[in-house]
């Protein structure tokens, strides 16, 4: 299965993972899945990093976090920014609409627990 690791989901699984549920956590060490982390997601910590102190405590060598987890980065196609601008207005936070469209244009199932993300239509497990 292909999952892609919502932020805040990304953000738990490396340094608050009990904060994740008993299936989420399966989901992330079941070897036969591939984990994705969005570069969306190293962009939205470093943008927040400085008026969050909970994001303060992640590692700043975000890629080597993600190789220590064996997780994958998904760069930002061009088409994963088309299909996220032509989603419907349902949120105003272009962090989440663009992990959405990246869900959708991946075929991933999405771990999260933002019902605004839910909400674009991908598969999503929490």
């Amino acid at each position: 299965m292909k999952l892609l690791l919502d932020t805040h989901t990304f953000v738990w699984a490396i340094a608050r993972s009990r904060l994740l549920s008993a299936r989420v956590v399966s989901l992330i060490q079941d070897t036969d899945n591939q984990v994705l982390v969005s570069a969306v997601s190293a962009y939205e910590i470093e943008f927040k990093r400085v008026r969050d102190p909970a994001l303060g405590a992640l590692p700043a060598d975000l890629d080597e976090a993600v190789r220590l987890q064996g997780f994958e980065w998904l760069p930002v196609l061009p088409s994963h920014a088309v299909a996220a601008g032509r989603l419907p207005r349902l949120s105003g936070d272009p962090f989440d609409r663009l992990l959405a469209a990246q869900a959708l244009t991946e075929n991933a199932t999405i771990l999260t627990r933002d019902a605004s993300v839910v909400a674009y239509g991908p598969v999503a497990v929490w």
